[in-house]
């Protein structure tokens, strides 16, 4: 499904992702974990065009989008879920959705059926929707366009204990029926392990280690020296 090779990119001239490969094949639900600032964000920026792509190629079911506009790559199948959510905060949830509406197997009710809390916000501004909620939203916007890879980056940040479990049940839902391939950056290493069948490691801009996820959670003290942290850590912080 997706095929990067050789991806050398970042913000400006300043090149944060060096060399980097990486393959996920259709169906396929993958980690990318890694340090704050070891290129995590920028490798999915970099994947949807929106940071500066300085060489390397980007296959998505075949066909090359490295050079292709952000739009273009999400008309393709990329569907991305940003850190910062970026929903449109002067639109209804419904709006939200309607914007990034293409047809295919993620419709309006499906959605508002996953998303219960959002079904009852249908009217409501999603600037004042809570955190989670947005977060919600931001997932279901994303999955509205129907996409074949969907990028997601940190997901559970910011969010309470009741409002994590909700979401993680949601992924859960969301990939476990094999329609779409996932790539997950999510500092809850945890969750990020279990979540996924295969999980990447990061590392000064490149990826230094590529496993089955249920491999490495039990391996603490390999997770601890590639990444850095002490396992006690990997849970991270609400």
């Amino acid at each position: 499904m997706l095929e990067v090779c050789g991806l050398n990119g970042g913000w400006g001239e300043t090149t944060v992702v060096e060399n980097l490969n990486l393959t996920i094949s259709d169906g396929e639900i993958v980690a990318l974990i890694g340090r704050n600032g070891v290129g995590k964000t920028t490798t999915l920026e970099l994947i949807t065009g929106r940071a500066r792509h300085h060489s390397g190629t980007i296959y998505l079911d075949g066909e090359d989008l490295s050079a292709a506009r952000t739009y273009l790559r999400s008309r393709a199948g990329i569907g991305y879920v940003p850190q910062e959510r970026e929903v449109f905060g002067s639109l209804t949830v419904r709006e939200n959705l309607s914007v990034a509406r293409r047809s295919g197997r993620w419709t309006e009710k499906r959605l508002f059926a996953l998303f219960p809390a959002l079904a009852e916000r249908a009217s409501s501004l999603s600037g004042r929707l809570s955190g989670g909620e947005q977060q919600m939203l931001s997932i279901a916007r994303a999955l509205c366009g129907n996409p074949k890879l969907l990028l997601m980056d940190e997901p559970t940040e910011g969010l309470g204990p009741i409002v994590v479990e909700q979401l993680t049940e949601t992924i859960r839902q969301i990939t476990r029926t094999g329609e779409l391939a996932v790539l997950i950056v999510e500092q809850r290493i945890d969750l990020a392990l279990e979540l996924t069948g295969r999980c990447l490691v990061m590392d000064r801009g490149r990826i230094v280690a590529d496993a089955p996820s249920a491999q490495l959670a039990e391996q603490d003290a390999m997770l601890s020296t590639i990444i850095g942290i002490e396992p006690a850590d990997f849970k991270g912080s609400y």
